[in-house]
């Protein structure tokens, strides 16, 4: 039973597969980087990060799929890439059977880091503390990925996963 914590973006989308712990928070199973490269045209790049995800999806079958929701202030270009890898993981998803949730960036800092205003090391520390990893996770995307995962388990408004959890653990 596994959260998969998705920060969606073109060139680099992080990921983190989490499995959730009786005591709250969770295990860390696999975190990391799909990347593409910037000169590929944009079609080519979606496409291996759609085979990347399948593969994810397949190897671990998550319960739930945690991803960012897209928020920007000024640069269109990089939120239109945004909202396609977005858009890609959601539909993705939903095909391979596990529920999508979204969070906005204060939701992720406040449910990871007790403030909505938490910057960038102090989310990746507390990933590091609450996955009991021996080192801060790298690259940043594969942390803000294990945040969306980790901030899933501590909201869970529909008790989904609690549910699923606590009758796998009787």
């Amino acid at each position: 039973m596994f959260v998969l914590g998705i920060d969606p973006g073109l060139s680099r989308c992080g990921f983190a597969v989490v499995e959730p712990s009786r005591r709250g928070g969770g295990r860390a199973v696999a975190l990391g980087v799909i990347t593409t490269a910037p000169k590929e045209p944009t079609p080519i790049r979606l496409a291996e990060i759609q085979r990347e995800f399948r593969a994810l999806m397949r190897e671990y079958h998550p319960a739930v799929v945690s991803v960012e929701r897209i928020f920007f202030q000024n640069n269109v270009r990089t939120a239109v890439s945004v909202a396609q890898v977005s858009g890609l993981i959601i539909a993705e998803s939903i095909s391979g059977g596990a529920d999508v949730v979204e969070y906005s960036p204060n939701q992720v800092k406040s449910a990871v880091a007790g403030d909505g205003r938490a910057d960038k090391l102090q989310m990746q520390e507390m990933v590091q503390v609450l996955l009991n990893l021996s080192a801060i996770p790298k690259p940043a995307d594969a942390a803000d990925a294990a945040a969306l995962a980790l901030c899933h388990l501590a909201n869970d408004p529909s008790g989904f996963l609690q549910n699923r959890v606590s009758a796998v653990l009787r």
